[in-house]
């Protein structure tokens, strides 16, 4: 008989209530709506139900530089003009804007996922999820693709410090390059990455030849996919790549970044994954029984994001729900069908032929035969020197660059796509 595993959920009701400006795609109150959601489910009876804390610099500086921390901390849409000589410097203007509070929103969803790790590394859960998290662009010293701070990378480094090796899985539409980046040079850490590539699409990285380098090399996985992947075809990939995975590098701990922007219909992907297939994923990770951090990402509808990860909670909690939606305080997003799974077409052609995805998995299949075993830890330090390296000069890690122990403990569519403001805003 089988025990259901033991879920954490974290939430803090301030998140939802952040606004990147008009226009912007990313739309942190789509976190409301999911939350709602999941209450009015009864998930929340499933699982254990957390408030996060707040990040300390203490923690954001583990990884991102002082100087473009303290940036972040003084600069606001009042006194934007003062900063005019460094914001091209730290990346930060139209993708990524000054916004009221931008600070204390990374101490949110970053403290979230800090929480995570701590719990887990602390066995309090099996299972810890942050879909406030999942920030996966945002460097050491610059933001980038609407993030600020890497919640990934400063979670992953926490759970370093009890795990040998740790998997990182990203289906996203983007590819997870700041994760990739930042651990490009260890085999503590494999990243896999399942993203579009190629047409200039956003980053720009992912190739199947950025496979790491030095001592991570062979450790960086990428599954580059062209428009209008489905189900059938994107779970023919990941399957087989996650179990290659997990028979070579045999992680003691998994991140997954459960990016929405992969659906069908997001206002920014190009994907064609319907909730069940996306889903699909995050029950096949589930299912190895592993420790398991699972965080949000992309996602740029906002109706479709929220049906998502309530959707995905309630596998994680093993309790099947309805199709008609409750009556939750967002109602009014999730018409004209208010159904979990909406009967949605899409007009994007899958250009990724059965040809091209079986060669790319041999090549995959190739790298991963290029590993000598899962990489033996010596554990009586920890954690161990992690070099996080500069883009400009990724071959030349820093040795004076290593991770601190941080000593903290552990605590216990929109409705229109092009709408300037959000119209239900309701504190919960």
């Amino acid at each position: 008989m089988s025990t259901k595993p033991r879920v954490s959920y974290f939430y803090d009701h301030e998140i939802g209530n952040f606004y990147y400006g008009p226009g912007h795609p990313m739309k942190p109150h789509r976190l409301a709506l999911t939350h709602n959601l999941v209450l009015n489910y009864g998930l929340q009876k499933h699982m254990a139900m957390f408030r996060p804390r707040a990040a300390p610099p203490s923690v954001l500086e583990e990884f991102h530089t002082e100087d473009y921390l303290d940036f972040l901390r003084r600069i606001s849409p009042d006194n934007v003009a003062e900063f005019s000589d460094v914001l091209r410097r730290f990346n930060v203007g139209e993708d990524c804007p000054v916004f009221d509070g931008l600070y204390r929103y990374c101490e949110l969803y970053t403290g979230a996922s800090m929480d995570c790790a701590y719990q887990l590394n602390n066995n309090v859960c099996d299972i810890a999820i942050n879909w406030s998290g999942g920030l996966h662009h945002a460097r050491k010293d610059e933001a980038s693709g609407f993030c600020y701070v890497n919640d990934i990378v400063l979670a992953i480094i926490e759970l370093l410090r009890y795990h040998p090796r740790v998997l990182y899985i990203d289906i996203d539409v983007h590819h997870g390059d700041g994760v990739q980046d930042a651990f490009y040079l260890t085999d503590r850490v494999m990243t896999v990455s399942f993203h579009k590539f190629g047409n200039n699409f956003f980053p720009g990285t992912g190739d199947l030849h950025e496979i790491g380098a030095r001592r991570g090399k062979c450790y960086s996985i990428n599954a580059p996919l062209k428009d209008g992947i489905d189900d059938e075809s994107y779970f023919g990939v990941f399957k087989p790549v996650i179990e290659g995975v997990m028979a070579s590098y045999r992680p003691s701990a998994v991140v997954l970044q459960c990016g929405a922007d992969s659906l069908r219909s997001d206002r920014l992907g190009c994907f064609n994954l319907s909730l069940r297939g996306h889903g699909r994923c995050v029950q096949f990770v589930k299912s190895f029984g592993l420790p398991l951090l699972v965080m949000g990402g992309g996602g740029y509808t906002i109706r479709n994001v929220a049906r998502c990860w309530t959707y995905e909670t309630s596998l994680l909690v093993d309790v099947e729900v309805p199709n008609d939606l409750p009556y939750n305080d967002y109602f009014q997003y999730f018409g004209p069908d208010y159904l979990l799974h909406p009967k949605q077409t899409s007009t994007i052609e899958n250009l990724n032929t059965v040809k091209y995805l079986e060669n790319m998995k041999i090549q995959i299949f190739e790298i991963l035969r290029g590993l000598q075993g899962a990489p033996s830890v010596q554990m009586a330090e920890i954690p161990p020197e992690i070099f996080l390296h500069d883009d400009e000069d990724w071959d030349e890690p820093d040795p004076d660059r290593r991770v601190r122990r941080m000593e903290i403990p552990m605590s216990a569519g929109e409705l229109y796509d092009d709408a300037d403001s959000d119209p239900f805003l309701v504190d919960i």
